[in-house]
């Protein structure tokens, strides 16, 4: 059959991401070819030596927006490392050819590969001509603000433009690790939190937020509920400088220790402070909450997943 495969790295399937997908998987009915997308983990910087950028989306969810966009779209991850950075341009495109059944190839107008990017689009092009596969470019897609790019959706969440990363990502951006026990201080306060470890996605500035909580399994994420999140050094009760990621979750006391959280960020309530006293803290504590509820109570659980988005 053959297939029409689009290659990136799609890190947070952004809606420029998304059009592309949406096109491809059109474009491949028409010629009668399998939508695919191939991908690459690691991201090829942290392999080749260069820090890579901050993450927006983990493999996972990567796949998991992707097959939103269409479940036809076949999901190729290739493992980035040295060997494969070796490659010269003509053994990436018959890996092309012969890995990935490719018969039409779509990529950004920038795209680079093989050894030490030598090969560029029109390579692509004469490369495809020879092993029996066509190249086409993407042209950006944007808004009246610019491109729609991974780079300033990170930029955006770093600045804490909750607003600007909704317009690129058209989603919140999402946190995800694991439930560990912490010190169980927020239980004795009356609000016991998930202390979420291993959280690989771009951090949001220190503060309090309004946002909602998926709880993924190997089998997909489910709606778990909503609450507050705190992320910073919890500079009233901590004596240390680490970061500390945690939820609240409204209406809810399970133990969910082991349990992988999705954490969705809707609005920030505050910044990071350091309070007088306990007593003021809870009392802060407990307006954070009700902000929460009053913000996430009009959300809805996701229907394709279970999940809220």
């Amino acid at each position: 059959m053959g297939a029409l495969v689009v290659i990136g790295n799609f890190d947070g399937v952004h809606r420029g991401h998304r059009e592309v997908l949406e096109g491809a998987v059109l474009e491949a009915e028409t010629l009668g070819l399998e939508p695919r997308l191939l991908t690459f983990s690691p991201h090829p910087a942290a392999v080749l030596g260069r820090r890579p950028p901050a993450l927006l989306t983990n493999q996972r969810r990567k796949r998991e927006l992707v097959q939103r966009v269409s479940p036809r779209i076949q999901f190729d991850e290739e493992r980035f490392d040295l060997a494969y950075a070796a490659q010269s341009p003509e053994e990436f495109a018959r890996r092309l050819r012969d890995s990935h059944e490719a018969r039409r190839v779509v990529v950004g107008k920038n795209f680079r590969f093989g050894k030490g990017r030598e090969g560029d689009f029109e390579r692509l092009v004469e490369l495809g001509a020879a092993l029996g596969f066509s190249a086409r470019y993407e042209s950006i897609r944007g808004d009246a603000r610019g491109a729609w790019s991974s780079t300033r959706a990170r930029a955006a969440i770093a600045a804490g433009d909750l607003e600007e990363v909704l317009a690129v990502l058209g989603r919140p951006h999402a946190l995800s690790g694991t439930v560990v026990r912490g010190k169980q201080l927020g239980r004795t306060l009356g609000f016991p939190t998930c202390n979420l470890a291993n959280v690989a996605e771009a951090p949001v500035p220190f503060g309090v937020y309004a946002v909602t909580v998926d709880q993924v399994t190997h089998e997909r994420a489910r709606a778990l509920g909503r609450g507050a999140m705190s992320v910073g050094t919890n500079p009233t009760t901590d004596g240390d400088s680490s970061v500390k990621v945690e939820v609240y979750l409204l209406d809810l006391d399970l133990d969910l220790y082991g349990a992988e959280l999705r954490v969705h960020v809707l609005e920030r309530l505050r910044g990071e402070e350091r309070f007088d006293s306990l007593e003021a803290l809870v009392q802060q504590m407990h307006d954070d909450v009700a902000r929460a509820r009053a913000i996430t109570s009009k959300c809805q659980p996701d229907p394709q997943t279970s999940a809220f988005g």
